[in-house]
Parts: C-alpha cells; sequence; structure tokens
C-alpha cells in the first residue's frame, strides 16, 4: 500500500508543478477550448457529431495542446520565459508555446466562420451566436447553432447540345455529374463538379478553356427546401476556349539548361512522330518512344500529356520536365509542344548504413555502396552495382550466438521499356521496365554452416494504373553451395531427424518463373476503407523435371550435377484498413500461403519454406518458434545441442488485427492480437502433428498484446509486448503476464 501512497503523492506534485494558470497576468483567463451546441431536435445524433467535429475543425485560436491532460508546452513557455535570444532557458521556452488567452478569441468573426460553412453546405438559414463560460482563471467558448433545414437538390439541368461544340461537349459530362438529385447542396461540391467538367474538355480538345468558364445558377425558392440547379458556360467566354485544339509538332530537349535560350531547330532530328534536339547525342532518340504519348494530328488530351510528364520523370536520367505550349496557327487550332529536360548527374556513388530487423528477430547493420549510372548504353537504362556487408544479431531466449554475417555484389541493369519476348503497349503515367540481375552472397551462420549463393534473374515490371502493379521473372535461378558445416549443426540434425535441415547443407538448384500481382488503394488517404492485396505464384524445375521423369527418392534428377528443386509455391496476402476517426483506425491482414513439393524434392529449399512468430508475425512468440502444427520438440531429442533449429512449414496460416489511435505529438498507442500457424504438407514420423488436416484449427496459436509506436515522419519506431493466449499443443500452458514477448522494430507490423 505504501508504494501506492507514494505514486499518489507523486502524481499530485507533478500536476501542481505544471499548473500553468499560476503565471497569468491580472485579469487574463486561459483559453481551455470551445463547445459547438446543436439547438435542433430532429437531427440524428451521428449527424450532429459530425457537424460538431467540422465546426470544431474551423475554430482559431486553438486552445494550448495537453499531454494527458497537462499543458506540458505551456508549462515550458513560461517556466523558462527569458527575453534572452540565446541560452538553454531561451531553447528550452522555443520548444514550449506562449498562453492562448480568451481575449485573443474573436467570437463573432468565429460565428461567422461557422455560419458561412453551414450555408456553403445547405442549411442556407443557419444561425450561430457566441458566448464564453467563465472560471477564476480559465474561460470556454461556446457557439451555439440553430440549423434548420438542409436544402436538397430537385435537379440538376445541362445545356441541351445541339448548340455550338462546347455546349454539346458540356452536355455530354452530365451523365457522370457528381450532383444528383435528392442530394444536399454543397459549395464545395459544385467547385468539384466544375473541375470535373474541365478536365472532361481538357481530354477533348479544349485547350484555353477554365472552370471559370462555367456558371453554376441556382433557384432556392422551390417548395420544400429544395434547389434546381442550371450548369451553363458564361456569355462572355473567348473564342479560344471554345475551340478544339491539335497537335502539330513535338520537340523534345533532352539536354536542357536554364540557360538555354535557342530553341535550335537546325539540329533537330526527325524520329516516328516527335523530333529529338540533342547536339551531343547523348541520347538515342528511340529513348522517348515510351514516353512521348501525343501524335501530330491528335486532339489536345491532357491527360495524355500529363502521363508523358510523369514518363519523362520516370525514365530515370532526368530530374526537371519543363513544358511549353504555341499557339502556332491563329486562324485554326493547332499545338507545337516543347519537352524540356534537365539531367541528374549520370553517374553517382552512394554509400547507406541501414538498420533493419526481419521476422526472426533478427537486429542487424548493413553497410551499402552503391554504384549508379543513369544512361549506360544513351537509351535511359540504369546499370546499378551493390557491394554490401551486414550483420544480423538475434535476441531471444535462445539461439544466442548464432549470428549471421554476410557480404556480397550485385550488378543489374534495367531497361525502361520491355525487351526480349515480352511488348506490349502502355499509355499510362508509369514506365514498364525490364530487369536483369545477378549476384553473389556468403553467408556464415557462426558456429553452424556457410553457404555460397549464386542467382541471375530476369523479368518484367508494369504498372496498368496506380493501383495495379504486376512483376513477372521469366527466369529466377538460384545454386546454392554450402561448406563449413559444424558438428553442432549436425547434430541438431541427428537428434530432431527434421529433413528441413538436413535440406539447408545440401547443394540446392531452383530455376523457374514466378509472378506476383499487387493491388492497393491505400495512398488514397481521404477514403474510410482501404485495401491492399498481393498475390504470388513460383515454380522451379518444372518442366525438366517432367521431361527427365524426376520422381524422388526412385529417380533423382540432376543439372550438371546437382539435384535441383522442383516445386509449386502460391503466397496471398491481403490487408484490410477502416478509419475510426481523425487519429484512430483499425488494420487487419490475413495471409495463406502453400508450397508444394513434388518430382525431384520431398521438400522446399530452405529460403522458400514458412516461418512465422516474432515482431512482424505473431507478436506474442518468439520467431519460427511455432509448429509445425501441434509439434512439440522432445527435450530428450534437443539434449547434446546447444543450438534449437527455427521451425519451418509447406503451408502458412496467419490472422492479426490490430486498433491504432494517436496518443500525443508523435506518439502512438496499439492494441492488438494474431493468430496462425505453419504445416508440413507430407507426412513426417519425427514430426507428430505437424502435418496439415482436418483439425487444424485447433492447432492455431493465439496471442493478444498492446504496444507504442514513436512516429518521427522518416522512421516509425515501433515497441509491442504480446502475450500467447492459446497454444498450437494444449499440453503448453498458458503462462502470466510476464512471460510475454517484448519486440523491439521499425514501421508497422503490416
Amino acid at each position: 500500500m505504501a508504494r501506492y501512497r507514494y505514486l499518489a503523492l507523486f502524481i499530485v506534485l507533478l500536476v501542481y508543478g505544471c499548473n500553468t494558470t499560476k503565471y497569468l497576468g491580472p485579469g487574463q483567463k486561459l483559453y481551455s477550448g470551445a463547445q459547438i451546441k446543436i439547438t435542433d431536435k430532429d437531427v440524428k445524433k451521428s449527424a450532429k457529431g459530425d457537424i460538431e467535429d467540422e465546426m470544431e475543425g474551423l475554430l482559431r485560436p486553438l486552445p494550448n495542446g495537453k499531454i494527458l491532460g497537462i499543458r506540458f508546452k505551456l508549462w515550458l513557455y513560461d517556466r523558462y520565459k527569458t527575453p534572452k535570444r540565446k541560452g538553454l532557458k531561451h531553447f528550452l521556452m522555443s520548444k514550449g508555446e506562449p498562453p492562448v488567452l480568451i481575449s485573443a478569441v474573436d467570437l463573432d468573426q468565429n460565428a461567422s466562420i461557422l455560419q458561412n460553412r453551414l450555408q456553403n453546405e445547405g442549411y442556407f438559414l443557419a444561425q450561430v451566436s457566441g458566448d464564453t463560460i467563465g472560471k477564476p482563471k480559465t474561460s470556454e467558448a461556446v457557439y451555439t447553432i440553430q440549423l434548420g433545414p438542409q436544402y436538397k437538390y430537385r435537379s440538376i439541368i445541362f445545356p441541351k447540345g445541339g448548340g455550338d461544340d462546347l455546349d454539346t461537349a458540356v452536355a455530354g459530362a452530365a451523365n457522370q455529374t457528381l450532383l444528383k438529385p435528392g442530394d444536399p447542396f454543397n459549395l464545395d461540391r459544385i467547385k468539384t463538379e466544375r473541375i470535373r467538367i474541365d478536365a472532361r474538355l481538357k481530354e477533348e480538345g479544349y485547350f484555353y478553356f477554365a472552370p471559370e468558364d462555367l456558371i453554376m445558377k441556382y433557384d432556392s425558392t422551390v417548395k420544400d427546401h429544395q434547389v434546381d440547379m442550371w450548369v451553363k458556360i458564361k456569355p462572355e467566354t473567348p473564342d479560344e476556349a471554345r475551340w478544339i485544339y491539335s497537335v502539330r509538332n513535338i520537340y523534345v530537349y533532352p539536354d536542357y539548361k536554364l540557360r538555354d535560350t535557342a530553341l535550335k531547330m537546325d539540329s533537330a532530328q526527325k524520329y516516328l512522330w516527335y523530333n529529338v534536339i540533342d547536339p551531343k547525342q547523348q541520347f538515342r532518340p528511340f529513348t522517348f518512344k515510351n514516353t512521348v504519348l501525343l501524335h501530330p494530328g491528335d486532339i489536345y488530351n491532357r491527360n495524355e500529356h500529363t502521363n508523358s510528364l510523369s514518363r519523362f520523370i520516370e525514365l530515370g536520367p532526368f530530374k526537371f520536365v519543363k513544358n511549353r505550349f504555341e499557339d502556332v496557327t491563329p486562324d485554326s487550332a493547332k499545338l507545337d509542344i516543347y519537352y524540356f529536360l534537365t539531367q541528374q548527374k549520370r553517374k553517382s556513388l552512394q554509400t547507406d548504413i541501414v538498420l533493419s530487423q526481419n521476422s526472426a528477430d533478427y537486429d542487424g547493420t548493413q553497410l551499402d555502396v552503391n554504384f549508379r549510372n543513369r544512361n549506360t548504353f544513351k537509351g535511359a537504362e540504369l546499370y546499378t552495382l551493390t557491394l554490401f556487408a551486414n550483420r544480423d544479431i538475434q535476441f531471444g531466449p535462445y539461439n544466442h550466438g548464432y549470428n549471421i554475417y554476410e557480404y556480397g555484389i550485385t550488378p543489374s541493369l534495367s531497361w525502361p521499356r520491355f525487351v526480349g519476348p515480352l511488348s506490349f503497349h502502355t499509355d499510362n503515367a508509369f514506365i514498364p521496365r525490364s530487369i536483369l540481375t545477378f549476384g553473389y552472397t556468403f553467408i556464415n551462420r557462426t558456429q553452424l554452416y556457410s553457404l555460397n549463393s549464386f542467382n541471375a534473374s530476369f523479368g518484367y515490371q508494369w504498372k496498368p494504373n496506380i493501383h495495379v502493379q504486376h512483376q513477372l521473372d521469366l527466369e529466377d535461378l538460384t545454386f546454392v553451395d554450402p561448406e563449413n558445416i559444424t558438428q553442432i549443426y549436425i547434430d541438431s540434425i541427428h537428434n530432431t531427424r527434421n529433413p528441413e535441415l538436413a535440406h539447408v547443407i545440401n547443394k540446392q538448384f531452383t530455376f523457374g518463373p514466378s509472378y506476383t500481382y499487387t493491388y492497393t488503394n491505400t495512398m488514397e488517404k481521404a477514403k474510410t476503407n482501404t485495401f491492399y492485396y498481393t498475390g504470388k505464384v513460383s515454380l522451379s524445375g518444372n518442366l525438366v523435371g517432367l521431361a527427365t521423369g524426376a520422381d524422388t527418392p526412385r529417380r533423382v534428377s540432376k543439372i550438371f550435377g546437382t539435384p535441383f528443386d522442383q516445386y509449386v509455391k502460391l503466397e496471398n496476402e491481403i490487408r484490410f484498413y477502416h478509419k475510426l476517426g481523425r487519429n484512430s483506425s483499425l488494420a487487419t491482414r490475413f495471409m495463406v500461403d502453400v508450397g508444394l513439393p513434388y518430382g525431384n524434392s520431398t521438400v522446399l529449399p530452405y529460403s522458400q519454406q514458412f516461418f512465422i512468430g516474432g515482431a512482424n508475425s505473431l507478436r506474442g512468440f518468439q520467431a519460427h518458434s511455432i509448429g509445425p502444427g501441434s509439434y512439440i520438440l522432445p527435450l530428450q531429442l534437443a539434449q547434446g545441442t546447444a543450438f534449437l533449429p527455427d521451425e519451418s512449414g509447406d503451408i502458412k496460416i496467419e490472422a492479426n488485427a490490430e486498433y491504432r489511435a494517436k496518443l500525443f505529438g508523435f506518439v502512438e498507442g496499439a492494441l492488438f492480437v494474431d493468430a496462425g500457424n505453419i504445416w508440413v504438407l507430407n507426412s513426417n514420423p519425427f514430426l507428430p502433428g505437424g502435418t496439415f488436416g482436418k483439425n487444424f484449427l485447433s492447432q492455431v496459436a493465439a496471442d493478444a498484446g498492446f504496444g507504442l509506436r514513436f512516429n518521427f515522419t522518416v522512421l516509425l519506431l515501433r515497441t509491442d509486448y504480446g502475450l500467447p493466449i492459446r497454444q498450437p499443443n494444449a499440453a503448453i500452458p498458458i503462462r502470466g503476464f510476464k512471460y510475454g514477448v517484448f519486440n523491439l522494430a521499425i514501421g508497422y507490423p503490416f
């Protein structure tokens, strides 16, 4: 009991010491915030809450901020207030904020702003008044709102067409109008509608048209608080805004500098439908074939023009793109288009030090040295050479000392177009890429084994739109050659009788295609619900295995004297994010992964197996410590070795849910629950309970916990404490709170 009394005394002293009203002068009162009171009885509670939140966001000034109920920044300012411009006190004062007094609040101005906003949202009869409620040292503003009826559209009338081309074009935009009969009047939506119509007309050649050339007239005198709206073209709209423009010539300047003034038309080189002005011949003319989307004779289309600008930047060698339109024929509507491209440095050398944590709870430090040539063969090809070295140290209750050291080299070449057997046309803002990569990595897992890993791949990446990305690797080849295998690891294989562990130190040869599909709309921050999905299928040795009749163990096929891996692997991950409020959200994830070894393989190669548990998975369990299924490593088998192997499987099912909320400043909080497990496909007498079957749900492990996130914008540091609430095997007891797992990681788990 004594320690609770001390804690209570500490809290009282803290609150008293941070009392900010004691610094106020005579007659001064601190502004403590505002209340919004809506007097209408017929307004739904949910709608009333939304209006109150919106109105509060318009009020100025804002009261002094609080952290856990204490105005800490105000206290900091008052406590260390000084006229000096230097020193520690000035520094501390600068981190605080001056007091916001009730005398700084203009009630009439705020009431006028609120009333104007409500009228813009259809509450034409709204009335707002402001007053204050005072205490001895603080005062609160109260704004009383009488909404009245909200006016709604009865009809939206567009031009009927049949007049000039512009009338017909505006009439054609009616089908996708944002203004619908029955919707509330909203000035912001009317402005958005004008911008939408303008954007549509810009895709039909109306180069000089502007949203301001439209007038939206409404009549609010019709019955039952309704509005009739007319969409019209202003009579004073100039002739050029009524013309449909087409493209005459296109010019590209790939070496433009700000000091350049001459157009150098005498050095223009015609290529297909555009002209390249490049006296130094730094780029081959075909480089821009995928970026210049407009053609001579085309009707001007702003969407295609904007996509061209994006593609010029996506090429890689250019840091700025400037464009100019020249109205070349006053008697007819023709445009010349000029693209002025400013280059980045062609070659660069960069060194990075990266701190990371992976799903196995390895905290690592990596040094990368990257060389880039952004125009290798004068076609905007990106050549990258990466040298890297890293050290990963695992934290947890076991496997201390079995750390991982790696070094290697990765050269790659990326073409900003399709090369090779695959080629098709795309005309959006994203450039397709063909990527060739080679690599060598030396991996040393101390006291266990070393691996020499060689890899090569060739494939394509392309985006049909901002939400979807495809990646197709026609060939992804990996050869792993083990060495320096220690007795500790051999004992682990002997004691656990785990074939996956034995396969790690076998020579491994995988080759085959893979395809990844990704969809996301999480970049649309205004949406309440957003999704992320990625699916991947990987193959290895399928055709060769069929051709050679591979059937392990009866017939093992080899290439260059090495057995190759044969498998099919499917991976699926879906995430759903739901906004609960301005500073809170619900994030969920569901994963189902399956790997099928067959023919020349009985187990998946170690690098392709599935693991579960850890800081980005089931956070109440140590990384890679769960499963497969209900299998428990018998104590007698673990004797004689200091190394306990990571548990892996051919099937993985995992689900996660996390409530996220901003607490204060850069600190966020989270409550989470995780569930899942891994299983093997083929029955193994040395892994009892590890095979996937109809009772798999009874073998699902689960945890729950809480965490803090420190969001520094450029870096998010995450701490989570997870507690197991369900074990995959009933024989494993559920322990108390102190047996939970603390996770330290970078970034959100999903």
